[in-house]
């Protein structure tokens, strides 16, 4: 695979330029650098980038392509300069327009979502998208009409007195090929769940001594799998929550479900019992072959089962993740999966685009898997689109991923009343989330909208032995 060099006469802006220039070239391997040295192989182009006193300039093998006007006291102006010469570079050299135009960052509702906050009103957002960023009309649209939805959506939460909670169970049946989350095989780590709970209740307890004055409005439990513990462990958990917190001003508790081969009738009429509002049942694909390529341990047939018998239990708010551009799937494999989801009627579906992070097996081990054909496009994107708007379903969140192939993005679809609140404030750090659990992640937002964050160990064994300095360091964080 040829690679892309790009070097720099000094270091500056070198996330960006590589983030947009592996949008234009995914399946390459993009190097920038400020250091003067020769490639050990041949790259396809040597784009140069260099900062003088007159401006940017930027050439494409030798040949001057744009000289940028640039004020590096004005650091934003300046990225936005240089990122529309360089996408109009690399758009010409490779005949290529990209949707999201210039946007390489994961969340872009959120400056529509500014705007709209701001006042500005909606013809003029268009005109800044499409002249700051380049991006096209059809993701413009989409991202103002988030932003609106979600708007309305956040409305109902307390961003000063109010916050989350995110409680982390980071066990799996198995590991998925393309999973780089913090997750272990049940298996192994069974005999050690109630450790793990322990530890794991020690943490909420002093959440509820710190944050006690204040308002939760949502609860999310997510992993790894959740439905992993056992019913009378989750039994366990939930009863504790409620013996914990003031649920008083709870607006959503979800449960991640996950896994079908990890569902149970007893484990989700522990949930009902608990008055959990949301679960996710996610079969990523309902293709058979793909399953078992990517090392999901269950059966599409167990997807259906599941869903109807969280149906029959009462359950009125279920997600269904899917994942497109999976090894070895096509358009029609996409289409096949939708349909089998339009008779199922969930009342979220979230459509995510593979992103292959490092810690991913398809990415560590990439020789055993380097036959694998896998390819997403627009029209597949424009195809789960389709088919979420006929399901009566309406985008109410979006994100995008680094390393994730095409310059795509994950979208978040529902039926009016059942969008995830969680996942909606992730995105847009409105509102303080408190995390609990191995390799979980808190995030403090204050009045200003400055966030800080504190993090737990990902080692199980480290964050059960080291659970009184997790607390700590949350004590630190959240302690006015």
């Amino acid at each position: 695979m040829e690679s892309i060099l790009v070097r720099l006469n000094e270091p500056n802006f070198e996330y960006d330029i590589h983030s947009l220039v592996k949008a234009f070239f995914p399946k390459r391997n993009v190097t920038v650098t400020a250091e003067h040295k020769e490639p050990e192989e041949m790259p396809a182009f040597v784009l140069q980038v260099d900062y003088l006193p007159e401006g940017i300039r930027l050439s494409l093998n030798g040949e001057e392509k744009a000289l940028v006007p640039a004020c590096f006291s004005q650091r934003t102006d300046t990225k936005n300069r240089l990122k529309q010469a360089l996408y109009q570079c690399l758009s010409e050299y490779t005949g290529q327009q990209l949707p999201w135009g210039t946007l390489t960052g994961i969340r872009p509702t959120k400056i529509p979502m500014a705007f709209l906050e701001e006042g500005r009103d909606e013809a003029w957002i268009r005109s800044y998208m499409k002249d700051t960023y380049f991006t096209s009309p059809a993701k413009t649209e989409l991202s103002i009409e988030i932003a609106k939805r979600e708007r309305q959506l956040l409305a109902r939460l307390d961003y000063e007195e109010g916050y989350s909670l995110y409680i982390g169970i980071p066990f799996c049946p198995s590991t998925c090929l393309y999973c780089s989350f913090t997750s272990y095989p049940l298996g192994r780590w069974a005999p050690r769940m109630g450790e793990y709970l322990t530890a794991l209740e020690g943490e909420l307890q002093a959440v509820a001594e710190l944050y006690g004055h204040k308002k939760l409005n949502t609860i999310y439990i997510g992993g790894g799998t959740p439905t992993t513990l056992e019913p009378e462990q989750l039994d366990r958990l939930l009863t504790r929550v409620e013996q914990t917190f003031d649920l008083s001003h709870l607006l959503e508790y979800t449960v991640e479900a996950g896994r079908p081969d990890s569902i149970t009738e007893d484990k989700l009429a522990v949930m009902r019992m608990h008055n959990i509002t949301r679960i996710s049942i996610n079969p990523q694909t309902m293709k058979q072959a793909t399953l078992e390529l990517i090392g999901r341990r269950h059966t599409a047939e167990q997807t259906v089962e599941s869903f109807y018998l969280a149906r029959r239990l009462g359950f009125a708010n279920i997600n269904m993740d899917l994942i497109v551009g999976l090894p070895e799937e096509t358009l029609e494999d996409v289409r096949a999966t939708m349909e089998q989801l339009k008779q199922l009627a969930p009342d979220n579906v979230t459509v995510h685009s593979l992103a292959l992070k490092r810690a991913a097996r398809l990415s560590m081990y990439q020789e055993d898997y380097e036959d694998l054909h896998m390819e997403n496009t627009w029209e597949t994107i424009e195809l789960t689109a389709r088919y979420a708007r006929e399901m009566g379903l309406l985008p109410y969140y979006l994100y995008r991923q680094k390393n994730m192939a095409g310059n795509f993005e994950n979208v978040g679809y529902a039926r009016e009343g059942c969008e995830g609140l969680y996942n909606i404030l992730i995105m847009e750090e409105k509102q303080t989330i408190v995390a609990c659990g191995a390799g979980s992640i808190t995030k403090r937002v204050y009045e200003n909208g400055r966030i800080e964050r504190c993090d737990n160990v990902k080692d199980v064994s480290q964050y059960i032995e080291r659970i009184g300095e997790m607390i700590e360091r949350k004590r630190v964080l959240l302690e006015d």
